[in-house]
C-alpha cells in the first residue's frame, strides 16, 4: 500500500517508429511543407484509411505510412501492406548504417529536396492548348516527391539482382543529399525546367 499523499507514477516509454527510431529532434526546414509532413509519433504506421473521407485528411497520415502506401503500387504489390512495411523497415536500417543519422530525418530531407516548386498546366483557349507555368501547392509537392522516390526505387530494382530495400535506401539518401544521381531529383529539375520555359 502506498502512504497517504503519495501518487502512483507510471513511466511511459517514448514512442519510437518500429520500436527503434525516435521522432524527437526531427525537423522540417521548409516552412510550406510543415503542415503536410506529419511527424506525430506512432509505434506502427498503419492508420487503416481513417483519413479517407476528410478533405486534406492525408496531411494527418504519418509520413512513413504515406511512403509505405506509395510502395504498394502497380500490379503485383498492390494491397500487400505488410510486404511494403517490411521493405521500408529494412530500408531504414540501411539508411542508418550508411549515414549514421535518424532515417526519419533523412526521409524528411529527401522529400524537401525532391518536391517540385513549379509545374505546368494545360489551358484550352479558343481551341488552342497552352502550357502555363503554375506554383505547386504544398500538399501536391509532398505527393509528387513521395511518388518519385518510390518510382526511382522500383525502376532501380526492376530486372536487377539488387533488392528493393537497398534501392529505396539509396534513392532516399541521394535525394536527401540533393544528388543529381537520384531519380526524384532529376525528375524535379526536369519539371521545373519545363515550367521555366513555359512562363
Amino acid at each position: 500500500m502506498e502512504a497517504a499523499g503519495e501518487e502512483l507514477r507510471i513511466e511511459v516509454p517514448e514512442i519510437k517508429l518500429f520500436g527503434k527510431w525516435s521522432y524527437e529532434g526531427v525537423e522540417v526546414r521548409d516552412p510550406s511543407l510543415k503542415r503536410y509532413i506529419c511527424l506525430k509519433p506512432v509505434w506502427l504506421p498503419h492508420t487503416g484509411g481513417r483519413h479517407e473521407h476528410r478533405r486534406f485528411g492525408k496531411a494527418e497520415v504519418p509520413i512513413v505510412e504515406r511512403l509505405i502506401n506509395k510502395l504498394m503500387r502497380p500490379g503485383r504489390n498492390m494491397g500487400k501492406k505488410h510486404l511494403a512495411y517490411n521493405i521500408v523497415k529494412q530500408a531504414f536500417e540501411i539508411i542508418h548504417l550508411r549515414t549514421g543519422m535518424n532515417p526519419i530525418q533523412v526521409l524528411v530531407r529527401a522529400i524537401e529536396n525532391a518536391a517540385p516548386r513549379e509545374d505546368v498546366t494545360r489551358i484550352m483557349y479558343g481551341g488552342i492548348t497552352y502550357f502555363v507555368a503554375v506554383d505547386v501547392s504544398p500538399q501536391r509537392r509532398v505527393d509528387v516527391a513521395l511518388k518519385h522516390l518510390t518510382e526511382g526505387a522500383r525502376m532501380c530494382a526492376f530486372n536487377n539482382p539488387k533488392p528493393i530495400e537497398e534501392c529505396l535506401a539509396e534513392e532516399i539518401i541521394a535525394a536527401a543529399n540533393n544528388d543529381p544521381k537520384s531519380y526524384a531529383i532529376r525528375r524535379k529539375e526536369e519539371i521545373e525546367r519545363i515550367a521555366l520555359s513555359s512562363r
